[in-house]
């Protein structure tokens, strides 16, 4: 299924039931009061995370959701049926936002998240209510409220430890095809990636990470060039990101950071916390350079960039240095996790 990260719904909240105007009448009981009940509670909507789902392409087509109404009270001081509550399945890691406003509402990051978008009315209430010493037979009842309405924009970023960015055709989709069961399309024409993809890298048996692949950057992504723009953000919740360039190029060091250069640029225009973020060098198909050129140019290009930070040189076709970098992101990883649940801890704006 084709991934899609935005949608706008409309929920509408239930309306509370009125309340009822009823005096009792029996037999042998003159004149027995009011006894008319309150309505019942609207029903509310709810956004529930669903961790079965990776995609909002459900709301492609069902875009309004409404709650139930509540009951009119009745006589004999029978309270109406509260409306049912309206629950909105949605994957892990959606932002809400209202639309008209554009306030974010709510950041869905946990297994067990519920978010209330739209409150029911509140009831009306019966005669009963009004009844005193000196009123003692009221006509009086009140009208149950309507319910909340909204337009939201649900906005999914995608959860991971570590996502790979790069130029198109750097390598990403081969390397999370060799490190993970994710099975992206690998091609040579660039732009193959048209959406993300999510891969669990297991290192040993108790030992996992989540690695996002978006699709390749160009310059200008930051500001709506290519298809950057568009999922620049699924990288604001990565804790590591792992910048891929192409060394079986012919290209000399020079024009290889002028290439880093424009994806560090496309971070720090989108988003300076972004840019600041632990970023490492990965230098992929490494298969296609000799050995001792391998060296020179590696080293020619932590030069040329001023790298302090780590460098690994990888063949994703042939798996060389895939399982060295694996086990460094794991170490990563594993030494900078929350003391809670880490993906349960990430906020929208990409902090820990």
């Amino acid at each position: 299924m084709k991934f899609v990260d935005e949608a706008t719904i409309r929920v509408m909240a239930g309306k509370g039931g009125d309340g009822c105007l009823s005096f009792r009448r029996e037999k042998f009981i003159p004149r027995g009061g009011p006894d008319g009940g309150d309505g019942g509670d609207g029903g509310s909507v709810y956004l529930v995370v669903d961790k079965g789902l990776n995609t909002l392409a459900d709301f492609r087509h069902a875009r309004h959701f409404k709650a139930g109404n509540g009951e009119p009270g009745r006589g004999s001081n029978c309270t109406g049926a509260s409306g049912q509550d309206r629950q909105i399945r949605v994957p892990l890691g959606t932002l809400v936002y209202d639309d008209g406003t554009g306030e974010l509402i709510g950041d869905l990051t946990s297994v067990e998240a519920s978010l209330l978008v739209a409150r029911g009315g509140e009831r009306g209430l019966g005669n009963t209510r009004f009844k005193s010493s000196t009123n003692r037979a009221p006509r009086r009842t009140t009208k149950g409220h309507p319910g909340e309405e909204r337009d939201l924009r649900l906005e999914m970023q995608v959860l991971a430890d570590v996502g790979l960015l790069g130029l198109p055709n750097a390598g990403k989709s081969t390397l999370i095809r060799r490190l993970s069961a994710a099975r992206p399309k690998v091609a040579d024409y660039p732009f193959t990636t048209l959406y993300p993809h999510l891969g669990v890298v297991r290192t040993a048996a108790d030992q996992s990470f989540v690695m996002a692949d978006i699709p390749g950057l160009i310059e200008g992504a930051a500001a709506g060039a290519g298809l950057g723009i568009q999922f620049l953000r699924h990288l604001s919740r990565t804790r590591l990101l792992l910048q891929l360039v192409d060394i079986g190029t012919d290209m000399d060091a020079g024009g290889l950071a002028q290439q880093v250069g424009v994806i560090e640029q496309e971070l720090k225009n989108y988003r300076e916390a972004l840019f600041e973020r632990e970023r490492w060098l990965v230098l992929t198909k490494s298969d296609l350079v000799p050995g001792e050129d391998l060296e020179r140019r590696r080293a020619a290009l932590v030069n040329a960039l001023h790298w302090d930070r780590p460098v690994f040189a990888i063949s994703a076709a042939t798996g060389d240095g895939c399982r060295e970098l694996a086990m460094a992101v794991q170490h990563w990883v594993d030494a900078h996790a929350a003391p809670e649940n880490r993906l349960e801890n990430a906020e929208y704006d990409g902090t820990t």
